[in-house]
């Protein structure tokens, strides 16, 4: 009877042990699974942040963009209406220069120097180029302002 105790006491700690051991290795897995979601879900946070903040980028961008835009177009809305004035004949391009005098008796001054056709149409075409730059160059410092802003060092890589 005692040999039976003892053979039913080992089965009994055999398998006390491999259910022992079976618990360690789901508990294991259980630690390991739940390490992993934490994991995820920190990554899965870190993306809809990143997410946000390239929506909040793009906002940003285009508002600039409209900004800038809608200056441009009244620069050159208000450079053809210049050239219109100037083609009208209701307003003029003056030069600020004098006239020399011709000739050793100094005749004075015959009238307001002013631009040739050619020169006045080259004067309002460089206001238009220079309106232009002058937008592009601010639209890239706000740009550029925008970025360091949301911390991003390469723009290329916003979307």
């Amino acid at each position: 009877m005692t040999r039976v105790l003892a053979i039913l006491c080992a089965a009994l700690a055999l398998a006390l042990y491999s259910l022992h051991a079976a618990y360690g290795s789901k508990s294991a897995a259980l630690g390991a699974a739940q390490e992993k979601h934490q994991q995820a879900t920190a990554r899965a946070a870190s993306l809809a942040e990143t997410l946000r903040l390239q929506r909040a980028l793009a906002a940003e961008a285009a508002a600039l963009d409209n900004q800038h835009t809608r200056e441009l177009t009244h620069a050159k809305a208000e450079n053809d209406r210049l050239r219109a004035a100037v083609a009208a004949g209701q307003q003029r391009l003056l030069v600020n220069a004098t006239c020399q005098p011709a000739g050793a008796a100094g005749v004075a001054d015959a009238g307001t120097p002013e631009l040739t056709a050619q020169a006045r149409q080259d004067y309002l075409a460089l206001r238009d180029e220079l309106a232009l730059s002058r937008q592009m160059i601010l639209g890239l410092q706000d740009y550029a302002r925008l970025c360091t802003a949301f911390h991003i060092t390469d723009p290329r890589n916003t979307p």
